[in-house]
């Protein structure tokens, strides 16, 4: 206890980001009980009202109770980001230690094909291969996985050869270490920390990259309460009902802002010599 009071003392900022994280994760995860309404349950008669004692938010297009649908867009987008963070972090970070520690072929492969990636509008290609996947939230995810994935890989990359002719590392070729022992223990901790801090930075950037391609009418489809969909819903009434998009956008400014913050500070802990 006492040494958690000290690192508290020590990183303010990190904890006060890392509570306000959890807070928005247990908002996702106890959405059911925090939303006064049905998220899904259209009454036309209660179309466009603006915010009230009994809906809050006030209600959409549809008749739906808007607080009750932001809530909920906090499972959808926060998880969606999440998934996306994860799978281009252990994706690229895979291909990037083979890339560095192989050479060769191997490396050229997914260094040519990284470059590739990287030459065109990351959104650009984004809408491209969500195009061709179709609409979905999923679909969002697997799209953007597909161009975002290269950031891990050539940061890996460079923090394998950084390490790949180190004494240490000889020596455990020397005396038969497997090359599968000798990525797991020496060349994936090398390169972990300043993974994970990327990836805790990323989680805001995501999170806007997925709200822009449902925004777009590539992602997220309805009924689905999620907040990029939700502002592209609210576009059209922007002046005769702004609530439609302020409260979404406020949700996404927040959250991104959040995790940035909360990015920032954990790069503050692992890595004290960036301050």
């Amino acid at each position: 206890m006492k040494k958690l009071k000290e690192f508290i003392k020590k990183n303010p900022a990190f904890a006060v980001f890392l509570i306000l994280a959890l807070l928005l994760v247990c908002i996702a995860i106890f959405a059911p009980w925090i939303a006064t309404h049905d998220p899904y349950e259209a009454v036309l008669a209660d179309a466009v009202q603006p915010p009230s004692a009994q809906h809050w938010f006030g209600t959409d297009t549809m008749g739906r109770d808007l607080f009750s649908r932001v809530i909920f867009g906090t499972r959808t987008s926060l998880a969606a980001a999440l998934a996306l963070v994860g799978i281009i972090m252990t994706a690229g970070t895979f291909l990037g230690i083979v890339a560095g520690y192989f050479g060769g072929v191997l490396d050229a492969v997914i260094m040519r094909i990284a470059d590739m990636m990287i030459s065109f509008p990351g959104m650009v290609l984004a809408i491209a291969v969500a195009g061709i996947l179709g609409g979905g939230i999923v679909n969002a995810v697997l799209a953007l996985s597909v161009v975002s994935w290269t950031k891990y890989a050539r940061l890996a990359r460079s923090l394998v050869l950084k390490i790949y002719n180190r004494d240490y590392i000889a020596a455990a070729r020397v005396t038969g270490s497997t090359t599968g022992h000798i990525l797991w223990k020496y060349m994936l901790p090398n390169a972990l920390p300043t993974i994970l801090i990327t990836g805790a930075t990323d989680i805001g950037s995501m999170m806007l990259e997925i709200a822009g391609l449902s925004f777009l009418g590539f992602g997220a489809k309805p009924p689905a309460a999620e907040w990029g969909y939700m502002l592209n819903e609210g576009r059209p009434y922007i002046t005769a009902a702004p609530w439609l998009m302020i409260f979404p956008g406020l949700a996404i400014f927040v959250t991104v802002v959040i995790f940035n913050l909360l990015g920032d500070s954990i790069r503050d802990v692992l890595d004290p010599r960036s301050e």
